[in-house]
Parts: C-alpha cells; structure tokens; sequence
C-alpha cells in the first residue's frame, strides 16, 4: 500500500551516517542516492524511506503528529533499534514497552526532530 514516506533533513551527510547504520539492522540498504535524496529499502518494489532536503530550499522541519514506524520484528528487534537510533545521536520519545495486548513500541526523534517509532505489532 505505501510505496515510500520521505522525511526532510538538513544535513544530508549526518542524516545519511544516522539512517544508513540504523535501517541496516532491519536488512535495509541505500537503493538510490541523488543530490538532495536518498532512498532506503530491502527492494524497489518494497516499502521504502527516503530522506532529502527540502525542493523548496526552505529549512525542514517536522510535522506535528507525523511518524514514520518501522517494524522491529519482534521486541528484541524493537529494543535494539532504540538502542542502535540512541547510538546514533536520536533523543528518546519514549522507552521500548507494551503499550497496549497487542502493541510493543519505542519511540525517537532523529537528529532533525522527525519522529520514528519502533514496533512489534500482534494482532
């Protein structure tokens, strides 16, 4: 259903020395790579997450209530991404835990701010 999410930075070199490490750990890769973007993913033809600076040329910035999930697998692999994005330089949103039966969830901002959750999902 989604095709790809983009997020806006403002240093591409940091973002990318951020994102590349930190999607690494769930078997994502950097897919394609021009100037101002970048696209991570296991496959074209797969869910992918690409960074850029903003076309407009205007600074980037977060949207209030926008977040980019990325499955973690199970909680190990929930836990480890937290982990891998504090590493990194992310901030904590909130600590890897069950936040509801069917719901494990951790919760950063990268370096921009952006907002990404980490999750186990069991339906």
């Amino acid at each position: 259903m989604i095709g790809y999410v983009t997020i806006g930075v403002a240093d591409m070199a940091k973002a990318s020395a951020f994102y590349g490490p930190l999607l690494a750990e769930v078997g994502a890769g950097e897919l394609i790579s021009m100037d101002r973007i970048k696209f991570y993913g296991t496959g074209p033809d797969q869910a992918m997450l690409a960074i850029c600076t903003p076309f407009d040329e205007e600074s980037a910035n977060c949207g209030n209530g926008n977040m980019v999930a990325i499955p973690g697998g199970d909680r190990a692999g929930v836990d480890r991404l937290y982990k891998k994005a504090i590493e990194l330089g992310a901030t904590d949103d909130g600590e890897p835990g069950e936040r509801m039966p069917v719901f494990y969830g951790a919760y950063v901002r990268d370096l921009d701010g952006n907002k990404l959750c980490f999750y186990e999902m069991k339906m």
